[in-house]
């Protein structure tokens, strides 16, 4: 199936969003024809659930969102390949090759059966598929938690910025996605059409996790971090089970990460190929300003400094609400493609895309509930 059945509005869950209107209906736009998956729409945005064996999400990705994957794999992969040609003299698919060799062979094998399971469904080519899953090691943003005395009820408000390549448009392939895999955790990721590795992700334990990219390109000989992401997604119901996780496989570069939970346990971490560090709420660290107490933060330069200001002058009033103020330029830079806050203890998230010349802190914000998600989809496949 080529392209998406559409089947009207056969269905409705309510959702709340940061609007005038107070609340706004899913609605069911296609169903996978095996049953497992569906796709969606909320305020304007695209939701997209699969359930089931990496085979059975890959063809109900592919088939739901089969007039989008082709936009996105491969030819806006083809603008980022003539972008590196340009600046560095290099052949796009000749690097992905050369990262396909070294991090495939850490890369869970569930994940390379769902992309070409999703690439057979969408119409692309397989090496298409690859490429766009692996191309974010390439390239190389900002995230904060907060609770107890930060927040403003002493819940974890935890948000990510995606500062990336904007100017792309990306942000017209934007999905939310829910996966349900069989044999693991039920989790939430805003991506894209064809991603099925993650950058912004949390699960229905309440375990929330995003990353800013570093330095450290060409380090490959590990499991290249959207898939680490997503593993971590899968497996881990706690900040400490992430670390673990995260100490435990080979990784990819540089990267930091920001990482929540349901019981307000937070952490920073600094992860190299040969290092992971980890930051405590309201530790100091020389790369960065003042972290206030019961924060973790990641930014740089004059966004960090921002960041610092803006959390020390709402220390004790943050809710969702002000942390998408807190967020706004100059913390977001004009790259900035989505951000997301949230609330692990509730499962709300509030995520915002960037618009056609906007960066996504200027963008109205949508709130989904993921457990209200799960729950309306357990309602839809029940006989």
């Amino acid at each position: 199936m080529k392209r998406q059945t559409v089947f009207g509005v056969v269905a409705a869950v309510v959702i709340g969003c940061l609007s005038a209107r107070a609340q706004e209906a899913l609605q069911v736009v296609a169903r996978d024809p095996d049953g497992q998956g569906l796709l969606g729409q909320v305020n304007g945005k695209r939701v997209l659930i699969v359930s089931g064996t990496p085979e059975q999400m890959g063809r109900a990705h592919g088939r739901l969102l089969a007039e989008l994957v082709p936009n996105v794999m491969p030819r806006t992969m083809a603008l980022v390949g003539a972008g590196l040609a340009v600046q560095k003299g290099d052949w796009f698919y000749d690097r992905i090759d050369e990262i396909y060799r070294r991090a495939g062979p850490h890369t869970p094998e569930r994940f390379l059966r769902e992309c070409r399971a999703m690439a057979a469904a969408a119409g692309i080519t397989e090496r298409a598929a690859i490429g766009g899953n692996f191309f974010p090691e390439l390239f190389h943003c900002s995230g904060v938690a907060v609770r107890n005395s930060a927040s403003a009820d002493g819940r974890v408000v935890h948000a990510r910025v995606l500062d990336y390549m904007r100017d792309i448009h990306l942000q017209n392939y934007t999905v939310l996605q829910v996966f349900v895999p069989e044999g693991g955790i039920p989790w939430m990721s805003v991506g894209y059409a064809g991603f099925l590795g993650t950058v912004t992700a949390m699960n229905v334990k309440g375990l929330a996790i995003g990353e800013m990219g570093g330095k450290g390109e060409g380090d490959w000989d590990g499991m290249p971090m959207t898939f680490l992401m997503r593993e971590i997604a899968e497996r881990a119901e706690t900040v400490e089970q992430a670390l673990a996780i995260l100490r435990a496989v080979p990784r990819t570069c540089e990267y930091y990460y920001v990482i929540s939970d349901a019981a307000r346990n937070m952490a920073g971490v600094y992860a190299t190929p040969g290092a992971v560090q980890v930051l405590e709420p309201g530790q100091q660290d020389e790369r960065l300003p003042t972290v206030p107490k019961d924060t973790v933060m990641f930014s740089a330069g004059g966004r960090a400094k921002a960041l610092s200001e803006r959390l020390h002058a709402r220390f004790g009033t943050i809710t969702p609400e002000v942390m998408i103020e807190i967020i706004k330029r100059p913390v977001a830079m004009r790259s900035n493609l989505h951000n997301a806050v949230f609330v692990p203890e509730t499962l709300d998230m509030w995520f915002a895309d960037a618009g056609k010349k906007t960066p996504a802190c200027d963008e109205p914000y949508t709130r989904v509930n993921l457990r209200k998600l799960l729950e309306f989809y357990a309602s839809q496949r029940a006989p």
